[in-house]
């Protein structure tokens, strides 16, 4: 069975009080738009399309181009909305109707709302909800037998319906054909002046067609984000989901209530993660790992048995057993090897780092290919960048770069070559010779002393 998916993206959201699109404000790593996007994914809706409207251009660009898009000029209610990807819909299969706003949806409820809907050989099914404070939400209206009659909303419901605890989640998934026919006999006589989505279930109840509810085992998913409020809200919940799953299946969270884990992230069992530590996009990190407090990790490689301690790696890759920080900063395209060693203050960016290499503190390695076994003196600059274009610097197996040494690219320190101390190194250092390039020291006898008579 061919399913779509149709995802309405094209309200303002006034009420963010913000210059970005509703839409796009994010959950962590991922803007809301996105969580439903790979929720349709789950249950295998190859073919997506976005409702745009305000903001859409940066809607699109922020999306990409594998999905399509159909424009909703005007904002005329839920089944305008529908209306406008007409053209999308298919007269067999099924239509899957999301919401942009909605980023806890999972991708295993609609899997069950889908299998729901196929047994029970549906027109169309409302993914409904069970809730303790249905104030403000349609209500899902069943007969003596419980089968669905309508859903009424809030200011048009009698006094019996308002206790009514299934809500609608205003999720849906339809039999394409039939939800063509039912957009096309949709009017707007109503006080709003708006096409609303709901009225299609009457014009298919009305036509003899079954439609039906079913409850998402969890009230949260059908949430919404029309504030700032709400956007905190929703990511307290994600981030207890999240931390949830990953402490089920073996991580140590020492406190979840102050950890950020993106819902793409990956770690293996007997992984400690300390507090205040956000870890968000396509991070993977190995079992047996230790990851300090406030250590920021995105989309990263981490082997196992590696330890982090208040540290910043971003698109990085750090083999089993090599220790990093405190206080290092691993930018874009650096690769560790196995058992290295990078202490405090250490900034590594565009480097390959070999095996058993120590960089211990106060060191910048800027577009560099280091070898096996190399040590890092305090105070080493790879000096990369001659003010138009960026050089590399290679260092070879066993060489020891003294403290304090500048490293002009493009040069070669070749293997098991030292540099002295304080030398600033601007050609090859071959195999098993040291570098030396500093001045010779002098001394002005009475220096001070002359200087102060003046």
């Amino acid at each position: 069975m061919k399913t779509k998916a149709l995802i309405l993206a094209a309200g303002q959201g006034t009420r963010m009080k913000s210059n970005k699109a509703k839409v796009l404000h994010k959950v962590f790593d991922k803007a809301l738009v996105e969580y439903p996007i790979l929720a349709a994914n789950h249950i295998g809706a190859k073919e997506i399309c976005i409702i745009v409207g305000h903001q859409a251009e940066e809607v699109k660009k922020a999306l990409g181009d594998q999905i399509s898009y159909a424009l909703q000029k005007e904002q005329l209610g839920t089944g305008h909305a529908v209306m406008q990807a007409i053209d999308f819909i298919d007269d067999d299969g099924e239509v899957l109707i999301l919401y942009g706003d909605t980023p806890l949806i999972t991708g295993e409820t609609l899997e069950k709302m889908l299998t729901f809907h196929r047994t029970n050989k549906n027109a169309a099914t409302v993914l409904s909800a069970i809730v303790d404070e249905p104030t403000g939400y349609g209500r899902i209206v069943r007969n003596e037998n419980n089968e669905f009659i309508k859903i009424v909303e809030q200011k048009d419901a009698s006094t019996s319906e308002k206790e009514i605890r299934e809500i609608n989640g205003g999720m849906y998934v339809f039999e394409a054909g039939l939800l063509k026919y039912a957009l096309t006999k949709l009017t707007n006589n109503n006080v709003q002046k708006e096409y609303y989505l709901t009225d299609t279930l009457e014009i298919l109840l009305a036509q003899g067609h079954k439609i039906d509810a079913v409850p998402a085992e969890d009230a949260n998913e059908i949430l919404g984000v029309n504030s700032r409020e709400q956007l905190a809200e929703v990511t307290d919940i994600m981030r207890r989901r999240i931390n949830a799953y990953h402490m089920i299946n073996g991580v140590t969270i020492v406190d979840p209530a102050n950890t950020y884990i993106g819902s793409s992230v990956k770690i293996g069992k007997d992984t400690i993660i300390e507090p205040g530590c956000i870890i968000e996009g396509n991070t993977t990190i190995g079992e047996g790992c230790h990851i300090g407090f406030h250590s920021k990790i995105r989309n990263s490689v981490i082997g196992e048995h590696v330890d982090i301690e208040m540290s910043v790696i971003t698109d990085s890759f750090i083999d089993e057993g090599t220790h990093v920080g405190p206080f290092a900063y691993l930018r874009p395209h650096s690769h560790l090897g196995k058992n290295i060693k990078i202490g405090d203050f250490v900034e590594i960016k565009n480097a390959n780092i070999g095996d058993g290499t120590k960089v211990s503190h106060l060191t910048y390695i800027g577009d560099a290919d280091v070898g096996k076994n190399v040590n890092f003196g305090c105070g080493t600059v790879v000096v990369n960048y001659d003010g138009a274009k960026k050089h590399r610097t290679t260092i070879e197996d066993n060489a020891f770069i003294g403290c304090n040494t500048n490293l002009i690219a493009p040069v070669t320190v070749e293997e098991a070559a030292y540099t002295a101390a304080g030398s600033t190194i601007t050609k090859t250092v071959p195999k098993n010779s040291l570098g030396i390039a500093r001045a010779r020291q002098e001394n002005k006898e009475e220096w001070v002393t002359k200087k102060r008579k003046k």
